[in-house]
């Protein structure tokens, strides 16, 4: 991916989670006031189920960390199951999945009179006392939640899964690239190895002679930069298939000795450079002696 296309990708996110996060600032408002209603609608069905139609409950009191207080301007009865399964029933039709801890306490000295909690996994909701029938008095009925309303944890999904969409062709296109990019040769860069009367340059995958350019393949070229490291040296055909042909997965057992071949011809140039085949070892790049004597490097 070019830069402009980068650049113009990265405004194209910021933009989006820039509206993303609007929504989720309006959404959260919503459902908090949409929570302030379920909870109006619990003492409401609370006070009903007590035999009372004529008691007010009073604004809902939003305190930190997702806490909220219902209070009632009378004295009230109620059954503890009744008062679970208003909760539970009134919530789950809503949609709110987090878990909750219900406390209900006494007005004059706000101690706890009962209290119960209930996970999004049921099998660890602690729910005691019941079939109990509290006397009549003065309740304040106080709910914690314990996670954020469900439109705001959708958003939050949701953007999630917009920023991994966009994401994931450019890791793609980045992944290719890597791939397709040949791997530069182990060495000094710019450095001609001599072979006898040739110079071998690796990072141009090009071989010297004293009067013509001879190019090698990418295979080829790595193939000869072995060698050359190791002149006069048998070197192992497995070792030679495994850093080749590593990279492709699969190796063919002719395709060494068809690369071979090549090279030999690219190197008839110069006759005191032999490439052999040592039989059930491997190959060697043995460099000869010139007429004087002289080792040719």
């Amino acid at each position: 991916m070019k830069p402009r296309h980068l650049f113009l990708l990265s405004l194209l996110l910021v933009a989006i989670f820039g509206l993303l996060a609007v929504d989720i600032k309006r959404d959260k408002r919503y459902d908090l006031a949409k929570r302030e209603i379920l909870l109006r609608q619990i003492g409401h069905r609370i006070l009903l189920h007590s035999g009372d139609s004529i008691s007010r409950v009073l604004p809902v009191t939003k305190l930190p960390d997702e806490k909220y207080q219902l209070v009632f301007d009378r004295p009230f009865t109620f059954e503890t199951d009744t008062l679970v399964d208003i909760v539970r029933k009134t919530l789950t039709a809503s949609g709110e999945t987090s878990g909750y801890l219900v406390k209900v306490m006494d007005c004059p000295q706000s101690k706890v009179v009962y209290g119960y909690s209930v996970s999004q996994n049921r099998q660890e909701d602690v729910i005691p006392c019941s079939g109990r029938k509290q006397q009549t008095g003065c309740y304040v009925i106080a709910i914690e939640f314990q996670g954020q309303p469900f439109g705001v944890k959708t958003y939050a999904a949701g953007l999630s899964a917009i920023a991994a969409l966009l994401l994931f062709p450019l890791a793609v296109a980045r992944y290719r690239k890597q791939k397709s990019e040949p791997k530069p040769m182990v060495g000094p860069k710019n450095q001609h190895l001599a072979i006898g009367r040739l110079f071998f340059d690796p990072d141009r995958k090009q071989l010297h002679t004293a009067n013509q350019v001879i190019n090698l393949t990418s295979k080829e070229s790595k193939i000869l930069y072995i060698f050359a490291q190791h002149p006069n040296q048998v070197i192992d055909r497995t070792r030679l298939q495994k850093e080749i042909w590593e990279d492709d997965g699969v190796i063919v057992g002719r395709s060494l000795d068809v690369f071979i071949s090549k090279l030999r011809k690219k190197l008839e140039s110069d006759p005191n450079v032999q490439l052999s085949n040592i039989h059930g070892k491997g190959y060697k790049l043995q460099i000869g002696t010139t007429e004087k004597g002289d080792v040719i490097f």
